[in-house]
């Protein structure tokens, strides 16, 4: 590990029980600070409620209101996600309602880029929406090291990922394709210990700035791209203990590996995959049948760049 690396873990890697809620608190009142948390929404309805609930519960009430804004951008859910975060109080919004002039394109990251036109505050918190056992420390750990330090403006959340039964079993694709991406590439991120981890927090005013790849590459994009934008010292990760969610299958994996591998090539060389396909094997009645996906090759550019932004910002 490189030393800059080693120093930048011992100044920008927290603990959430670092920042008590009310050191956050009072420097969010001193500062004016307004945050607004984003849970993308894809057929969530399981999860959705509860992180909702516990978000206004413990952080957007009269004493502690660390929350200013609470919005779920559903993706085009089939079941009922989206009655049942506005039911716990969330303000929904489709996605294909947010700037319908540029079609929408299926993907996290789209979702994500799309949030940063119907919320308002100076930062933006990502949490994803499945979520078991949610602990609003996830929030106000992540938050914490914006509105107490200046000189941060991009928080991951880290934590422990089992799966299953097992301990520190979860985040495969992390290790076996970002984690050797990051190291051999940009080793300035070796530091990050969950690199593609959903939750995190920043300032919308580096967020504006940053392309955002509409599918599963967006957090390794937007890690690499703020490292270069801002600086390795302008992040930081704040443990959060442990994350609980729903594991999706090896294929889904493949594909998911497939997207942060291009997303990562795309930086290296700004040039284009030979061939944007990703070809797995399912077995048929009469053998293994190939099953070919595409591999996203859309990125949205920055959305400072998007006209309808600028009216939305000086509403």
């Amino acid at each position: 590990m490189l030393e800059e690396v080693e120093r930048w873990l011992s100044r920008r890697s927290w603990s959430a029980a670092d920042r008590p809620l009310d050191r956050i608190m009072a420097a969010k009142r001193r500062s004016g600070t307004t945050v607004s948390v984003v849970l993308p929404a894809l057929d969530e309805e399981a999860t959705v409620g509860e992180i909702v609930a516990a978000i206004r519960r413990e952080l957007m009430t009269e004493d502690v209101s660390l929350v200013d804004e609470l919005v779920v951008i559903d993706s085009g859910s089939t079941d009922r996600t989206a009655e049942v975060a506005a039911a716990a109080g969330a303000r929904v919004v489709h996605r294909d309602a947010i700037l319908p002039r540029i079609p929408a394109l299926p993907g996290k990251g789209e979702v994500l880029w799309r949030s940063l036109l119907v919320t308002t505050g100076d930062l933006v918190c990502f949490v994803d929406a499945d979520l078991k056992e949610f602990d609003a420390g996830f929030v106000s750990g992540i938050v914490g090291p914006l509105l107490t330090d200046p000189d941060v403006d991009f928080v991951k959340a880290m934590y422990d990922r089992p799966l299953g039964s097992a301990a520190g079993q979860g985040g495969r694709v992390t290790e076996l394709v970002a984690r050797p991406l990051l190291n051999l590439h940009w080793p300035q991120l070796a530091g990050f210990v969950q690199p593609l981890g959903g939750e995190y927090a920043a300032r919308r005013s580096l967020l504006e700035r940053l392309p955002f790849p509409v599918g599963y590459g967006v957090e390794l994009g937007l890690l690499v791209d703020a490292l270069h934008t801002v600086g390795l010292d302008a992040l930081a990760q704040v443990d959060v203990g442990v994350r609980k969610h729903r594991h999706q299958d090896g294929q889904a994996l493949g594909r998911m590996a497939a997207a942060i591998y291009r997303t990562a090539q795309l930086r290296l060389s700004r040039a284009h995959l030979v061939r944007p396909s990703l070809t797995q094997f399912e077995r048929g009645e009469d053998g293994f049948v190939p099953r070919t996906y595409p591999v996203d090759t859309e990125e949205r550019p920055p959305m400072r760049e998007i006209s309808e932004y600028a009216v939305h910002r000086a509403a």
